[in-house]
């Protein structure tokens, strides 16, 4: 028999049980007035594929998303397995935060991480309230994939590299 146990609907507690769910990583960017800004998310999704829609959430008490809201197209790179420590920073303090983050530029104002598994050129399509976060519907514009590189994960509050397995025929 598997043992479970509820929880309390707290915020911590809800944190915790909301880390048993694996979840890529994904850095926001844009070089904007010659300044790189950015930040990291976990709650990137697929959401249409016509149109090309994608989703973050992000807290409303963020203070870096107004300024990425000011650009004309924004990057989103899915990290790699070999970006925990660019990960880190891009949740830190956002005077540090590309301190050693190799980037390369877009069209428009899009900044993308180098060597990661997917980027994503994007405009912001609409923003909805969403409790303490709001959901940001972002238009896909442009897609590159870069099959030689492996997601980085963010799963029960760790960041960990993901190789897929191909099951045989």
């Amino acid at each position: 028999m598997v043992e479970t146990h509820s929880v309390e609907l707290s915020g911590r507690a809800l944190r915790d049980a909301f880390a048993q769910f694996p979840s890529g990583v994904v850095a926001i960017a844009a070089e904007i007035d010659g300044v790189a800004v950015g930040m990291a998310a976990s709650t990137f999704a697929p959401v249409s594929l016509e149109p090309p829609l994608g989703g973050v959430f992000i807290a409303n008490s963020s203070s870096t998303w107004p300024k990425l809201r000011e650009a004309r197209t924004l990057g989103v790179s899915i990290l790699s397995s070999t970006h925990s420590l660019a990960a880190r920073k891009l949740a830190g303090p956002a005077v540090s935060r590309f301190d050693g983050v190799t980037t390369s530029r877009g069209h428009g104002d899009a900044l993308f991480i180098d060597e990661t598994p997917l980027v994503l050129e994007v405009d912001i399509e609409s923003e909805t309230p969403a409790g303490d976060h709001f959901l940001a519907l972002l238009r896909i514009r442009s897609v590159q994939v870069r099959d030689e590189h492996s997601a980085l994960l963010f799963h029960r509050s760790a960041l960990t590299g993901f190789t897929p397995t191909v099951d045989a025929p």
